[in-house]
């Protein structure tokens, strides 16, 4: 079982579009489609398709912040592949290579505060809640780099 991140790209954006998770997760993130288009549009947004075996299986998007920080936004494994240890490598991978921006200081994450499942993955990789964000109601956690 390879993961691997690649680039979003001509060749696997359908199949990056496609993916979904469970009914009851809907409420947590936003489609994929969505932040595709989005990160077109904007040049400090990067995506990612969470390969399993040369596969998409899952996304991801950050954000670069002009303070040195990068925000995760998007991070989804789809239905059919949860619970495998695919996300848990996959978010490695992706601080992996966050980590190599330069002057980086914080990465920050942020969640429903009663996704358990989330909160207890990112505290685990070293994630700190520090409160929540008023705009969104979202939990916000960071990594200090």
């Amino acid at each position: 079982m390879l993961i691997t991140l690649t680039d979003v790209n001509k060749n696997n954006y359908e199949a990056v579009c496609d993916l979904s998770v469970t009914e009851d997760q809907l409420d947590y993130i936003a489609g994929n489609v969505w932040s595709l288009v989005q990160s077109k549009f904007h040049i400090l947004y990067q995506t990612r398709a969470i390969c399993l075996d040369g596969k998409p299986v899952g996304f991801f998007m950050w954000v670069s912040d002009a303070d040195k920080k990068i925000m995760i936004w998007r991070f989804m494994v789809d239905k059919n592949y949860q619970n495998k240890g695919i996300g848990r490598k996959a978010l490695s991978l992706a601080l992996d290579e966050i980590r190599c921006t330069d002057q980086l200081e914080v990465i920050e994450i942020s969640y429903d505060p009663n996704n358990l499942i989330a909160k207890n993955l990112y505290a685990s990789f070293g994630f700190v809640e520090v409160g929540l964000d008023e705009e969104t109601g979202e939990m916000l956690a960071i990594i200090k780099n």
